[in-house]
């Protein structure tokens, strides 16, 4: 079975000079991050003495593009990184395998590139908007661009600027742990004897996307009031700290009866599971994703990791945490009772079983996706699939070696 290679490119509206990049995920590892290598391809009497430059960029944007009035921006570009690719000025750049085999299949023309996040940068986050709102998607968005000019200063001209929206993930480790979250609360009334306790306990501290989440619940009513429901949620917590703004959202929910009224004196021992989906949040303003390029691999936005020794709250850009919330219904005059246990979500890493199972589901939906779709071809000479970012003009492609 011949295993196909998928690259992804771009390029300007001029048609002169083109990205190709061999992923769009780059994986923060916490002590190192995957660095951003490609290759570019100019056409050579395009250039007429004149220089690509490049740059990994990140935005920054807290507030909606229609609210940006007199002046006023809500959004923030850093430069995290640039460098000038053609002439190439690092000539002892090593070449990572992709790199290889795509100078070898795109010829002489063909330039390689090396960006590299700078330490405790933000992963990408995007917020989720209304459904009829189509402007720029408020989060931290990560691009490469590329572009012709005399100098690095230069004005950078539309026609011959090229730019990709990439991504930049956190995996879960290895080891998940044997350790099990776990809130304990108790409720005394006024002018009542007695208290409900609330434990609650989860079968685990780390979840992949599309898990079940179990939380094992435990009432007792020592007191003299009635528990009348139980509700449990996922709440999604988001730290925006441009703007020092923090919010929740419920991701799932559900609300049961089942083993009530918790009777004065009575017990109950009772798992519950939910699970948190993108899917089942579609267009919920303000609900936190993992960086949206395409539909079909939308997850959460994952839990924000750091470096063991430091805290979330040294982290920056967007700020992403879960807990499991139990809420009991004590009647009217009793009030409510509730507890959080906070827990990770997370992607499975890279040569787990879990991930695996992952890739096999996305590579199905896009199989599906591209059977019948244009700016998708596959040369089985070197077994590399090119997909287009953008429309081009298929008339331009030269499918020849």
């Amino acid at each position: 079975m011949v295993v196909s290679v998928k690259v992804f490119k771009k390029a300007t509206p001029n048609g002169k000079v083109t990205f190709y990049l061999g992923r769009r995920d780059f994986i923060d590892h916490l002590d190192y991050c995957d660095p951003v290598d490609g290759v570019i391809v100019v056409e050579p009497d395009y250039l007429k003495n004149r220089k690509v430059f490049g740059q990994l960029a990140t935005t920054y944007r807290y507030g909606r593009e229609e609210d940006e009035v007199m002046g006023v921006k809500f959004s923030k570009e850093l430069i995290l990184s640039r460098e000038q690719i053609v002439p190439m000025t690092n000539n002892n750049m090593e070449m990572t395998p992709m790199q290889e085999k795509l100078v070898r299949k795109l010829g002489s023309h063909a330039h390689p590139f090396t960006f590299h996040f700078p330490p405790n940068s933000p992963s990408s986050v995007t917020l989720q908007q209304e459904g009829d709102d189509m402007g720029k998607p408020l989060g931290v968005e990560y691009t490469i661009r590329a572009y012709v000019a005399d100098s690095e200063d230069d004005r950078q001209h539309k026609r011959s600027m090229v730019s990709l929206v990439i991504k930049k993930l956190q995996y879960a480790p290895l080891n998940r742990g044997q350790r099990l979250p776990s809130s304990l609360v108790s409720k005394g009334f006024t002018f009542s004897n007695g208290k409900i306790s609330l434990e609650v306990t989860l079968d685990r501290e780390i979840y992949y996307h599309g898990e079940k989440v179990a939380a094992t619940v435990q009432v007792s009513n020592n007191s003299k009031k009635s528990v009348k429901s139980i509700k449990c949620f996922i709440v999604q917590h988001t730290e925006i700290t441009m703007v020092n703004a923090q919010f929740s959202k419920h991701v799932a929910q559900l609300e049961t009866k089942e083993g009530c009224p918790i009777t004065p004196g009575a017990n109950l021992t009772k798992t519950f599971y939910l699970i948190p989906l993108a899917a089942n949040n579609k267009d919920r303003h303000g609900i936190a994703l993992d960086g949206h390029l395409k539909d079909e691999d939308v997850n959460l936005a994952s839990s924000t990791m750091v470096q063991e020794g430091k805290s979330t709250g040294d982290a920056c850009g967007i700020v992403i945490s879960y807990s499991v919330r139990i809420k009991l219904n004590c009647g009217t005059l009793g009030g409510e009772m509730q507890t959080d246990v906070p827990f990770k979500l997370l992607q499975p890493a890279p040569g787990t079983i879990e991930k695996k199972r992952s890739n096999a589901m996305k590579k199905m939906k896009s199989i599906e996706q591209h059977r019948n779709v244009k700016g998708y071809y596959q040369d089985d000479d070197d077994n590399i699939v090119f997909e287009d970012f953008a429309k081009m003009r298929m008339n331009n492609v030269n499918m020849a070696d």
